[in-house]
């Protein structure tokens, strides 16, 4: 039996008078592996923070798990498309990782916590830092950072708005080799403007520009694709290890 992760149906969402989303309809089955593509301004991060539960639609019916998404948050790992720190606080790779972990007020961390920790370092190739202030990385390792905490509760739904912005070519495999191995027990979303580099990679595209043209595997995609951005798109078919996106 497949069991669906998220369904939405009839689901759209205004700002003031501007229409965002129009009749969204599609389903995300458990441990899918799904890219959502389109243009700045096509509804993308949106749609994230309505299955986050931080938004709720105008009309239409959104379930994550069976359940209303506000209520099933704690099996969610989220990375938001930019994240807002405070550089001068002194806070180590590590105890920014930990944060993922957080039971609550007045509830200690485990060592159960500080192992799943060192696990999700290791995994983005950063347990040599996890000492070092995390205002003295990089754009790309801390990138690596929020990555490691985003997967360190071992979500049942990994959401990620554009994870490879500032990430550097070499880790680039590195995180998609990643996401295929937790794809065996994780729902993946990713959000990406990398398509050619994703669509070697998901088992699913969603093609959303305020309405989704297209939702299904990786082949079918390139009307969808023409259709959001206007232009003809060749496609390479799946399981080269390229892709090319070449307008006419």
């Amino acid at each position: 039996m497949i069991l669906k992760a998220v369904e939405i149906e009839n689901l759209s969402i205004k700002f003031k008078e501007n229409l965002v989303l129009k009749d969204i309809n599609f389903t995300i089955n458990e441990k899918d592996f799904v890219a959502i593509i389109g243009p700045n301004g096509g509804g993308k991060s949106t749609l994230l923070k309505i299955i986050l539960g931080i938004l709720k639609p105008d009309k239409g019916v959104i379930k994550v798990f069976g359940k209303e998404p506000k209520d099933v948050r704690n099996l969610i790992g989220y990375l938001p498309q930019k994240i807002v720190f405070d550089p001068d606080f002194p806070i180590s790779v590590f105890e920014t990782v930990l944060t993922g972990r957080y039971h609550g007020l007045f509830r200690n961390y485990s060592d159960a916590d500080r192992r799943a920790v060192t696990k999700a370092l290791k995994d983005v190739n950063m347990h040599d830092f996890k000492d070092k202030q995390i205002s003295k990385l990089s754009g790309g390792q801390m990138q690596r950072v929020f990555i490691a905490r985003a997967i360190v509760r071992n979500p049942k739904l990994l959401i990620m708005d554009e994870p490879m912005a500032s990430i550097d070519p070499e880790m680039q495999q590195n995180f998609y080799d990643l996401m295929l191995e937790l794809k065996k027990v994780t729902t993946i979303i990713l959000v990406s403007h990398d398509v050619g580099a994703v669509s070697t990679h998901v088992d699913k595209i969603a093609c959303l520009n305020q309405e989704l043209f297209y939702h299904g595997p990786v082949e079918g995609s390139a009307n969808g694709l023409e259709e959001i951005y206007q232009c003809p798109i060749d496609l390479i078919s799946h399981g080269i290890p390229h892709r090319i996106l070449r307008e006419h």
